[in-house]
């Protein structure tokens, strides 16, 4: 499976983003999706993800940074995954990577296929 991800770019605080994985090569609704961001510095961190049919989703309810700010959803018949950011922070700033695995799990060891990552810049 080959994931492309996009959407990144340079946004203002404050601002809404929406960021879409398009995967090719396998059978997509087969697959749980996620959503993870690695920020300049950082360790890679788990963002959102949601099973085959985009039932269930789930995010880190530990996280303040995101918390109630980013919600996941798929159209498998577009074979693709958004990850919807609203009140975007300068704290947001990272490359964010889609992935995919055979279940929705917190830890990025569980997932067999990435994306190259798309770049979000949030300037203050």
């Amino acid at each position: 499976v080959q994931l492309q991800a996009s959407g990144g770019g340079l946004v203002q605080a404050g601002d809404s983003l929406r960021l879409s994985c398009t995967a090719s090569g396998g059978t997509f609704s087969r697959y749980s999706m996620a959503w993870f961001r690695q920020a300049p510095g950082k360790e890679r961190e788990f963002v959102a993800a949601i099973n085959w049919s985009g039932v269930s989703t789930y995010y880190d309810d530990h996280n303040d940074s995101t918390k109630g700010r980013v919600t996941i959803s798929r159209d498998n018949a577009k074979n693709t995954v958004y990850l919807q950011i609203v009140s975007l922070k300068p704290e947001d700033t990272a490359v964010y990577f889609c992935a995919a695995g055979a279940n929705p799990l917190y830890g990025s060891s569980w997932y067999d296929y990435w994306g190259q990552g798309t770049l979000v810049t949030v300037s203050s």
